[in-house]
């Protein structure tokens, strides 16, 4: 049985902010499985931007559960099952490259590179478990250029709409 003690050194979650993880969750999950543009063994979306900015903006928690709750509820709901536990492993790792390149004070440039390194990441594992899950090197090298281009465009958009949310925080 465990002591008071021990219950109050546990931190709380507000209603608040169990309402805000929601959300965001849920809009990861609406970027990623409506536009569903199929490339090989996949999709390509637009989910990735909202991992991106929501772990520039966010609370590094909340990035991380909605990137990855958000992206693997859309792979279990879009038909790709098989992918929903290396998809949480690849997002939970996608947060934590923005964050660690970025830093806590990112300029452009340094945005830039956090998006794109992410990015890269993305592709070689998904390119990684593609092979891996498929039995076929050449299976998942066929995804590489369709993920790639994702990422390319992922970081564009969220390039592109992070000055507009930045001035809506201040």
């Amino acid at each position: 049985m465990e002591s008071s003690h021990d219950l109050a050194a546990r931190p709380t979650v507000s209603a608040q902010e169990l309402c805000m993880t929601a959300v965001m969750t849920a809009l990861v999950f609406l970027a990623t499985f409506v536009p569903h543009i199929p490339i090989p063994l996949g999709y390509a979306h637009l989910g990735d931007a909202v991992i991106f900015l929501f772990a520039l903006l966010l609370r590094r928690r909340d990035a991380l559960f909605a990137a990855c709750v958000g992206s693997a509820l859309s792979d279990v709901l879009g038909g790709f099952a098989l992918w929903a536990l290396p998809t949480l492993v690849i997002k939970f790792l996608m947060v934590e490259v923005v964050c660690c390149v970025a830093g806590s004070a990112p300029g452009t440039a340094r945005t830039a590179a956090a998006f794109l390194a992410s990015s890269l990441w993305m592709a070689a594992a998904y390119t990684a478990f593609g092979a891996l899950l498929y039995a076929s090197v050449a299976a998942g090298l066929a995804s590489a250029p369709g993920l790639l281009m994702e990422g390319v465009v992922n970081t564009a958009v969220a390039l592109l709409v992070l000055p507009a949310l930045r001035r809506l925080r201040h």
